[in-house]
């Protein structure tokens, strides 16, 4: 069960979007405890300096979505003196002009079966 979930679903202008956008990017970009003004209130979370995200585009029956996802732990996690730098060292960089995130493994993994199925 989740703790708490929000959704909202309007049509936007074009403006009304990249202002959406901006907000949540300042709030990213400040870090600690964002608010977001989202009509009808404001949403406050607290946002720490490393989280996970997720982009995905799905093209079909004439429409276009894009989704754009964070996630973090609701609890303050600790790393260890050096982690990350350990983390950042074993990365493989991706390939030039496409993007890796934490599905792209789970798809292609999925395409592979589905090819030898």
């Amino acid at each position: 069960m989740k703790d708490l979930k929000f959704e909202q679903r309007r049509s936007l202008s074009r403006l009304e979007a990249a202002d959406q956008l901006t907000a949540l990017a300042a709030a990213l970009r400040g870090g600690g405890e964002a608010e977001l003004e989202l009509s009808p209130g404001t949403l406050s979370l607290r946002i720490p300096d490393d989280l996970g995200s997720e982009i995905e585009v799905e093209i079909g029956d004439g429409e276009i979505e894009l989704e754009i996802e964070f996630k973090w732990p609701t609890a303050p996690t600790r790393t260890a003196p050096g982690a990350k730098e350990a983390q950042t060292r074993k990365s493989v960089p991706a390939k030039p002009g496409r993007s890796r995130t934490g599905t792209d493994k789970g798809r292609s993994a999925k395409r592979s079966a589905t090819k030898t199925a």
